[in-house]
């Protein structure tokens, strides 16, 4: 019965062989298919040779013959956990060196060469010896010390390896899971069969491995050609996923947060694992203190974010596409930060070299016209007054010549920091030219402007500018002018600059309002 029972086993082992090395040669012919198929090809094929080396075991007549078999099934026992490792690391994207990918495989190359010599040291078996009593011969051992060591090294592979699977499987995608379950038994069973191996549970003592890699050989054959495992991984999706220089959010139905890669999570320094599962309105005011700001249209989602980071802002331009299902049906969608950071930069440059002076920050001239023109022809659609206020620097030239440009420069500055404060906010402040400034205030007419000019002017010299050169003084000539009805910008410019004339003509350092005789009937021009 015994005897009859051995041969079932060892015609198991024999089909458990054949299949792995049907895997190696299927393996081979997908070679180009498979990344890392180097790995699968030596696996399987090791995995082969200890099959068939175990089977011969059994199969032998004499201790000398059982331990010549011993020697081949370490060829392929020793080896295999590495491989399978390392098969695992490039299914999961991770790249050794080359130093420790090589390293990992000394302890297997010493102990092919100790179990021939073991005769002379006895480190891998104090003793190997044949069992009394049994119909067909069957060795026992009695274990060393490198056998330990072999063998815990050996759990180490499979249990190092089926961790690394296992790390994988929040963030593997349902369609993977399949292949990746696959991967992880072929590390696990192997090891809990050793495990009842070495704990002297399995049938009259016998090594349960060879048969159960018949088990994985099985699935990871069915796993290649139905689930297209090691072809299509879902470690290679992720390693797409976080390579993208764009931030992802993976979104179901709901808007819920499913998952998001590492350069959203770079864009985003608040984003955490933690908030999977949180609506994107919720995240967003976990994050910021405010529900998502784009709006959601019939397109999807499309707009821009500013992000404010510690010492700067970032600007992202946002797209989100729908995620199809297998039935062509939506099941989320895809939400793309794309950093438009240096490109809202540069326009916010162009803006400001197009609309604002370059020194003082205000509207340069052509900027404040245009904007004076459509204030004009909102203050004569709503019968409502609008005043210019033009002001021109005393004695700007000797700032230049005694102090030179920079300091030029500073009193420009200067003006306007003390005017600016002074200004209503819906007026309109421009450099007009060199040292020369306008500004048009709606709803002011003659006598409230001259006194907001008024308030300017003194301004000026009530805080010197602090210069290397000591307090300097700087005071400045206002021109002011007011219209109603219909009235152009152009003739109001002009009898604001005759104003501004009288005034400095008169001593500088003054108020003149213009006296209007006759006001022009023609429309504003519009902008």
């Amino acid at each position: 019965m015994i005897e009859s029972s051995i041969t079932v086993y060892i015609t198991l082992v024999a089909i458990s062989g054949v299949l792995s090395i049907f895997l190696c040669l299927y393996s081979v012919y997908k070679r180009k298919d498979i990344p890392g198929s180097h790995y699968l090809i030596l696996l399987t094929a090791l995995q082969a040779v200890y099959i068939f080396a175990f089977a011969f075991e059994l199969a032998s007549d004499t201790l000398e013959e059982i331990k010549r078999w011993i020697m081949f099934e370490y060829i392929g026992i020793g080896f295999a956990p590495v491989l399978g490792l390392l098969l695992v690391f490039r299914y999961i994207g991770a790249v050794l060196p080359r130093l420790l990918t090589y390293s990992l495989f000394v302890i297997p190359a010493v102990t092919l060469f100790m179990i021939p010599t073991n005769d002379r040291h006895h480190l891998f078996y104090k003793l190997i010896y044949l069992r009394e009593n049994t119909p067909t011969p069957m060795a026992d051992v009695v274990i060393g010390e490198w056998y330990i060591v072999q063998g815990a090294y050996t759990f180490g592979c499979l249990l190092a390896g089926g961790l690394l699977l296992i790390r994988q499987w929040r963030k593997t995608n349902r369609a993977y899971r399949l292949q990746l379950f696959t991967l992880i038994s072929g590390q696990f069973v192997p090891m809990i069969a050793s495990f009842l191996y070495l704990m002297g549970v399995t049938p009259n003592g016998m090594d349960p491995v060879p048969f159960v890699l018949c088990i994985t050989s099985a699935m990871y054959i069915w796993a290649m050609m139905s689930t297209h495992m090691l072809r299509i991984t879902p470690i290679a999706k992720e390693s797409l996923f976080e390579s993208m220089a764009e931030g992802v959010l993976v979104l179901d139905l709901s808007e819920k947060l499913v998952d998001y890669n590492g350069a959203a999570q770079r864009m985003l320094p608040q984003l955490k694992a933690s908030m999977i599962g949180d609506t994107l309105d919720v995240l967003w005011k976990k994050m910021c203190g405010s529900k998502f700001p784009v709006a959601r249209a019939g397109g999807g989602i499309q707009g821009h974010v500013k992000w404010q980071l510690q010492h700067a802002s970032s600007d992202y331009e946002v797209r989100s596409s729908v995620i199809k299902g297998k039935r062509g049906d939506s099941v989320g969608s895809l939400l793309m930060l794309i950093d438009a950071t240096e490109r809202y930069r540069l326009q916010e440059q162009l803006k400001q070299q197009a609309y604002y002076d370059g020194l003082t920050g205000i509207y340069n001239r052509a900027q404040f016209i245009r904007r004076a023109r459509t204030m004009l022809e909102t203050a004569y659609s709503g019968q409502q007054p609008m005043s210019l206020i033009l002001f021109d620097i005393d004695h700007f030239k000797q700032f230049n010549d005694t102090y030179g440009h920079d300091t030029g420069d500073a009193v420009l500055i200067h003006a306007v920091t003390a005017c600016r404060s002074l200004l209503p906010g819906d007026a309109l402040f421009g450099r007009y030219g060199g040292e020369e400034f306008v500004v048009a205030v709606p709803g002011y007419k003659g006598e409230a402007a001259a006194q907001l000019a008024n308030q300017l002017r003194e301004a000026l010299p009530a805080a010197p500018l602090a210069s290397v050169h000591g307090p300097l003084t700087v005071t400045a000539s206002f021109g002011v002018t007011s219209g109603h009805g219909q009235y152009v910008l152009e003739a109001m410019l002009r009898e604001a600059d005759e104003a501004l004339y009288e005034a400095k003509r008169s001593g500088r350092n003054t108020v003149h309002t213009a006296i209007r005789s006759l006001a022009p009937k023609s429309r504003p021009i519009s902008s």
